[in-house]
């Protein structure tokens, strides 16, 4: 279990079966950030420390990631967007919150989404991160970007995570490529804590319970390339997206059809920063946060 430090402490609560460990600082009304892949709590420790001065930020682990529960121990595709929302969705019913703000991001904005068209009338606001949403379609597998997407499919060999983890050395060339090469405004973003994300994927079942998030959306994955994916009710919550400009998986260009997942949609780009603009700008990440919620109604 992580020790608390700079203000955060940590914390567990067993839902649908699950034991998930969550971070929490601050006061006031109450957001709750969802971490995406290759991550967990900690990315959002940045933010957090900046937040909480004016709101209670709660980071939980989703499950099969950091110091959550592994309840699938090999391959799974059991633990898609739905599970990971169901998870939240209890959570909050445990700690007892009401209407909460969410931040999000890669992985974490799938949930979100699943999340405002569940309970929408938990939500006083939605914050992304380059969020991945229906409307990129085809693009996912478009000739020039397949050399971006290539671990999507890796993740889903039976021997990918052994693969990974055979040694501190693989699994930090591994998980250190994709936090350097996707931080495309600050390539050493995460330098400070590597070590931390490094001791976290190589707990037993981290690194498979992460790729099984790959196993469970893989059928919508080839369903958006293809086009062919089911018509969804557009999302009425007040939606906030800032966009790293400079970030090679998600680019910026992909923003074009987010008005037809949110009706109510504050978009703008985030200069200078990629996939992870929490971590690679967290000042103006934190501004950005605290603007939009400060316009919303919690009560």
């Amino acid at each position: 279990m992580w020790a608390s430090r700079d203000g955060i402490s940590h914390h567990e609560a067993v839902v649908n079966g699950v034991r998930l460990h969550y971070a929490r600082a601050g006061t006031g009304p109450t957001l709750l950030l969802l971490h995406g892949w290759p991550e967990f709590w900690l990315t959002w420790l940045p933010v957090m420390q900046r937040l909480a001065d004016r709101y209670t930020v709660i980071a939980p682990d989703l499950r099969g990631f950091g110091a959550s529960d592994k309840p699938d121990p090999g391959p799974s595709d059991q633990v898609g967007a739905a599970v990971h929302a169901a998870d939240i969705a209890a959570l909050m019913a445990h700690l007892g919150l009401g209407r909460v703000g969410l931040v999000a991001h890669d992985v974490g904005s799938y949930v979100a989404q699943v999340l405002a068209r569940s309970v929408p009338d938990r939500l006083a606001g939605l914050f992304f991160f380059n969020c991945p949403y229906p409307g990129i379609g085809p693009r996912w597998a478009k000739a020039e970007h397949l050399r971006e997407i290539w671990y999507q499919s890796f993740h889903q060999m039976p021997f990918a995570a052994e693969l990974v983890g055979s040694s501190r050395t693989a699994c930090r060339l591994y998980i250190g490529h994709f936090l350097r090469h996707w931080a495309g405004g600050n390539p050493h973003a995460f330098d400070p804590v590597l070590d931390e994300f490094i001791d976290n994927f190589l707990a037993p079942g981290a690194l498979q319970g992460g790729f099984n998030w790959y196993l469970s959306q893989n059928a919508a994955r080839l369903a958006t390339i293809r086009g062919d994916i089911p018509s969804l009710a557009s999302i009425t919550t007040p939606t906030c997206v800032r966009w790293g400009d400079s970030d090679p998986l998600f680019p910026y260009a992909w923003t074009d059809r987010l008005g037809e997942s949110f009706t109510s949609l504050d978009l703008a780009p985030f200069p200078g920063a990629g996939h992870f603009p929490h971590a690679e700008a967290p000042d103006r990440a934190a501004a950005e946060i605290a603007a939009f919620f400060g316009r919303r109604d919690f009560a």
